[in-house]
């Protein structure tokens, strides 16, 4: 089945019309800068010009880089402190008139690349981890999803780890690959002590970069690119969605 997936995140709304059956994007992918401040309304709106860009009518699935439960949002780490108590599913699907559901953006890149990607097929602890404007996390135990776990503000020398590992910290602090290795490193060390994972995927807009970093990271379990690459966001949205039709 075709459903919309849009992923919501801290410097772009991204969406395309997914084959769900097969995790192929039906479209070219149609990006909005996200709005600043990135208030509910404004973020709420800039989905629904995705939506009006595909002339789209059935199911939508949006991810959105906090805790989210039941469609209600309880963290705003990246985004406007207003989203906090909203709830971004009915604000949503009100505004587009369409089925909406809305699930944390790392936990949808997790179950698309568990389904299709470098997640296939692995049992035992995999954790998926997204480095962007922060750090998302997805952890699966044989196969099965531990929900809003946020890994990113996991405390290292003080501050949220993704304060000095994510990606726009290492644009921000102007890092080359192997100065940002080593805050990877050091933060994979401390997810790896905690939760002794068998492999690690690493998503997120940096991996479309994996070979300038990856090779440059060290752990007992295995590290691997997310196949998905930037797309997992939007092919896990239109998987969540797949219950809406």
């Amino acid at each position: 089945m075709q459903t919309l997936g849009i992923d919501i995140g801290g410097s772009g709304i991204k969406g395309a019309p997914v084959d769900t059956i097969t995790g192929m994007l039906l479209a070219e992918r149609f990006r909005i800068p996200t709005p600043n401040p990135s208030a509910p309304h404004a973020v709420a709106e800039v989905v629904g010009e995705i939506v009006q860009h595909f002339d789209w009518h059935g199911p939508v699935g949006c991810t959105f880089p906090a805790i989210v439960k039941h469609g209600t949002v309880q963290s705003a780490a990246n985004v406007d402190q207003g989203w906090i108590g909203t709830n971004g599913q009915e604000l949503i699907e009100e505004l587009v008139n369409c089925p909406t559901i809305v699930v944390n953006d790392a936990d949808a890149a997790g179950i698309a690349e568990m389904e299709f990607g470098a997640g296939r097929g692995h049992e035992g602890v995999v954790i998926m981890l997204t480095f962007g404007t922060g750090i998302g996390s997805a952890i699966f135990n044989n196969r099965i999803l531990l929900p809003n776990t946020e890994l990113g503000h996991i405390e290292i020398r003080g501050k949220d780890a993704e304060l000095r590992a994510s990606d726009r910290a290492r644009q921000d602090k102007e890092l080359n690959w192997e100065k940002w290795a080593e805050r990877v490193n050091e933060y994979l060390g401390r997810v790896e002590y905690l939760f002794s994972p068998d492999l690690f995927i690493i998503g997120g807009g940096v991996s479309k970069k994996h070979e300038k970093f990856i090779p440059l990271l060290h752990t007992q379990a295995q590290i691997v690119p997310a196949l998905l690459l930037n797309d997992a966001g939007i092919v896990g949205a239109a998987m969540a969605a797949r219950s809406l039709a």
